[in-house]
C-alpha cells in the first residue's frame, strides 16, 4: 500500500488487508437448524444467517452446506464466489486418517467416506469438519472461562451428549477422531436408581429420558425444548424445580465419572442447551453430589460463551485458515512478509 521512511536505509514497503480475498464460512450443522456466518482475514463480526430444516429430510451435505454459504454471503453482503474455505461443526466426528464419518446417528444424507474431500470436491472449496463439543471448547478456550484453566473438560449436553477435552490449549481428538464420545459407554449399574431403562450414559440425559424426568416431576410438557424452556424460566422460582434439578444433576455426575476418573480435569464447563437453562443451579448441584458420592471434586462451571458457541469456534478455526491461505496467494510482492510482520499487519488493518 506504500512506503514508510524515515529511518536509515531503503524505505520500507508497507503493506495492507485486501478483505476481498480469500473469505470463508463458519457453518453450524443440527437436525433442525443450519447457522452460518461469513468470516473474513480479520475476523470481523458478520451477520448470522439461519434455515429451519426437517430434521427427518434426507438432504444430500453439499446441498446443506452450500445453501449456508451462500445464506452466509447473502446476509453478510459478500460475493459466494469469493469463498475458499468452510468450517463445518457437526454432532458427529470425522477420522482424520481415514476420512470416514463416525458417530453419526443424526446425519442422514451425509457421506460416510472420504466425507471431507467428497465435499470439498462437491463445493469446490477447502473443507474442515469438527465435532460440535470441541469447537465450543474452542470458543470458550478462547473467549469464555475455559482461558483462565489449564486443562478443562466441556459437558455439551443437547439431544444428546457431547464432551471435549482441553489439554493446554490443545482439543485431545484421539487416534480416530472419537475422543469424548462418552455417551456410547454402558450405563453404570447406579444408573439404574435415576432412569431403570437406559443401557447407555447418553440414555440418563437424551432428549427423551429428560422429557420422561420432567414428566416424573409432575410437569406437563411434550418435547426437549420445553423441558429446556422449563429449566431456563422457573416459575415460582428455583424451589419448584429443586427434585428435577436434583435428578438431572446425579445423571449428569454420572455421565461425568468415567472423564474424571481417567483425566481429573481442573475445570469441567457445563454447556449445550440443558447446561445453560440449568445454569449455576445445577453446576452448584453437580458440586455436591461428585463431593459427596465420588472420590473427584472438580470446579463445574456453566459456560460463558452463550451464543451459538459451536459457530464461533467454528469461526475462530476458519480465521487462522483465511490468514494463512492469503498470505500464501501473495505472489505479485518480492518476499512475503514474515509471521511477525503478518500479525502486525492484520493488528493495524483492525
Amino acid at each position: 500500500v506504500g512506503e514508510q521512511s524515515g529511518r536509515r536505509g531503503p524505505a520500507a514497503n508497507t503493506y495492507g488487508v485486501r478483505l476481498d480475498r480469500e473469505l470463508g464460512v463458519a457453518i453450524d450443522v443440527t437436525p433442525s437448524l443450519i447457522t452460518s456466518t461469513v468470516v473474513d482475514v480479520l475476523g470481523t463480526e458478520h451477520p448470522i444467517a439461519q434455515e429451519h430444516i426437517d430434521e427427518h429430510a434426507e438432504r444430500p451435505a453439499a446441498d446443506v452446506l452450500k445453501h449456508a454459504i451462500d445464506r452466509a454471503c447473502a446476509a453478510a453482503g459478500k460475493n459466494p464466489a469469493l469463498v475458499t474455505a468452510v468450517s463445518v461443526g457437526i454432532q458427529a466426528a470425522v477420522d482424520p486418517k481415514t476420512d470416514d464419518l463416525l458417530f453419526n446417528d443424526d446425519m442422514p444424507g451425509w457421506p460416510r467416506n472420504r466425507v471431507r474431500a467428497s465435499l470439498a470436491e462437491q463445493l469446490g472449496v477447502a473443507v474442515v469438519i469438527n465435532n460440535d463439543a470441541n469447537l465450543a471448547a474452542i470458543a470458550e478456550r478462547t473467549a469464555g472461562i475455559g482461558a483462565d484453566a489449564s486443562t478443562f473438560a466441556l459437558l455439551w449436553l443437547a439431544e444428546g451428549l457431547g464432551l471435549a477435552v482441553d489439554l493446554a490449549g490443545t482439543i485431545h481428538q484421539g487416534s480416530s477422531g472419537g475422543a469424548g464420545e462418552v455417551g456410547y459407554l454402558s450405563a453404570p449399574v447406579e444408573a439404574t436408581k435415576y432412569n431403570p431403562p437406559a443401557t447407555l450414559i447418553e440414555d440418563l440425559v437424551s432428549d427423551e429420558a429428560l422429557v420422561a424426568l420432567a414428566r416424573h416431576h409432575g410437569f406437563t410438557v411434550s418435547t426437549y425444548g420445553e423441558v429446556v424452556d422449563l429449566l431456563a424460566t422457573p416459575e415460582g422460582g428455583e424451589s419448584r424445580l429443586a427434585g428435577l434439578l436434583d435428578d438431572l444433576a446425579s445423571r449428569v455426575c454420572l455421565a461425568l465419572l468415567p472423564l474424571t476418573a481417567v483425566l481429573d480435569p481442573e475445570l469441567v464447563v457445563i454447556a449445550g442447551p440443558t447446561g445453560m437453562a440449568g445454569g449455576a443451579a445445577l453446576t452448584t448441584r453437580m458440586e455436591r453430589w461428585m463431593r459427596a458420592n465420588s472420590r473427584w471434586s472438580p470446579r463445574i462451571a456453566v459456560a460463558q460463551v452463550t451464543q451459538t458457541p459451536v459457530l464461533r469456534g467454528a469461526r475462530q478455526v476458519l480465521i487462522e485458515i483465511v490468514r494463512s491461505a492469503l498470505f500464501d496467494s501473495v505472489a505479485s510482492i518480492d518476499r512475503v512478509p514474515s509471521s511477525g510482520e503478518r500479525e502486525e499487519i492484520l493488528a493495524d488493518a483492525g
